[in-house]
């Protein structure tokens, strides 16, 4: 679905994504960590729409940096940008990458699971909310002992990796890990209005942040990913694509006429994560042009386009875009997130967009 750059030339919109993808390969990716999935998978969509593999090449440097080091495997490598990589060895035919993601996906299929969710972390990573509210005695307790946690963010990671391996390794195992994965986190996580929210503590039993923006966005392409890739017929396709559209529809009844959401999106006064839009530009496109979703998507797709494109600037820089959450039981902790940073959930999910509204160019 290629759509209208209104206010920017197409010339002007490119030098936008190329600016913006220069600008996040300075960024201190960690190998790995939370954002480097779509960081990975913006800079090779930068090389789809501007036809420059220096994009792709830095993906591919680094993931050859950290195959020789991926051992011990940590907690953490459960961020690790499995689907871009997958992407990757087809891309470029290098075996050693695949290699190391079917040593990654052997490590992360080997964890306990919550719900059927693998664990994200065993030790959630609550916080002091951000804007000061005060914690009742109970969150006070959580705060110091959460126990185990499972995120939504992890609907980016763990599932379209695990299929899309599959289908690249020819292991059915892995396709069916992949997709019971997903099919467990919709059960998890998502919501009667149709939203996910965004972590569930096994300590409570409960889930926390409900119609957190971005990361309605991380869910939309997770889900994404793994339709996709699925096998026709596989017997979780159709549960996973209804979830799909239930969010899609979520996201599109509650835009605001500037083409963002608030976050939370149930709090209208609530600031604009510029994020969101990114991430629904792409993901509600994508949709569109999967004959998953129809007229009213595509005319939000467009408006989060036109809003994602305002928010960077001619040298790259996103604007209005939040700091890493981690997690917090208070609600308030998201609208009192501070905002202005430079980071891969920024500039990737524009990248992403940008595929999607401007085309890939033919290297």
């Amino acid at each position: 679905m290629t759509g209208r750059t209104e206010g920017l030339r197409h010339d002007e919109a490119l030098a936008r994504v190329r600016a913006a993808a220069d600008l996040l390969c300075r960024y201190p990716f960690a190998c790995w960590h939370y954002g480097d999935s779509i960081g990975f998978e913006g800079l090779l969509a930068a090389t789809d729409v501007l036809g420059d593999g220096r994009y792709e090449g830095f993906v591919h440097g680094a993931c050859k940096a950290w195959i020789p080091r991926a051992r011990p495997y940590r907690e953490i490598d459960n961020t690790a940008p499995g689907y871009a990589l997958c992407l990757l060895h087809e891309r470029t035919g290098d075996e050693a990458v695949l290699e190391a993601c079917l040593d990654l996906a052997a490590f992360l299929t080997g964890r306990r699971t919550l719900g059927g969710v693998y664990v994200s972390f065993e030790r959630a990573p609550l916080r002091m909310p951000y804007g000061g509210a005060t914690l009742s005695p109970a969150e006070q307790a959580l705060l110091e002992d959460p126990g185990a946690g499972a995120f939504v963010d992890c609907l980016h990671f763990d599932a379209p990796f695990l299929v899309k391996l599959g289908r690249v390794a020819g292991d059915e195992r892995l396709v069916d890990a992949g997709a019971d994965q997903a099919l467990a986190t919709i059960a998890l996580l998502q919501q009667p209005d149709g939203f996910f929210a965004h972590f569930f503590l096994e300590r409570t039993g409960q889930t926390y942040g409900p119609g957190w923006g971005r990361g309605q966005g991380w869910a939309l392409l997770g889900l994404l990913d793994v339709i996709e890739q699925l096998p026709e017929g596989h017997p979780h396709a159709r549960e996973i694509r209804a979830s799909f559209v239930r969010l899609a529809d979520a996201l599109v009844r509650t835009q605001e006429r500037d083409g963002h959401w608030p976050t939370p999106i149930a709090d209208r006064a609530s600031f604009h994560e510029t994020s969101t839009a990114s991430f629904a530009a792409a993901g509600l496109a994508r949709g569109v042009t999967l004959g998953l979703l129809g007229d009213s998507a595509r005319a939000a797709a467009q408006a989060a386009w036109v809003a994602s494109l305002a928010s960077v600037g001619a040298d790259g820089a996103t604007t209005g875009v939040s700091a890493a959450l981690w997690a917090s039981t208070a609600p308030s902790h998201y609208a009192g997130a501070p905002v202005g940073f430079q980071v891969p959930w920024g500039a990737g999910p524009f990248l992403a967009a940008a595929r999607e509204h401007l085309g890939p160019r033919a290297r």
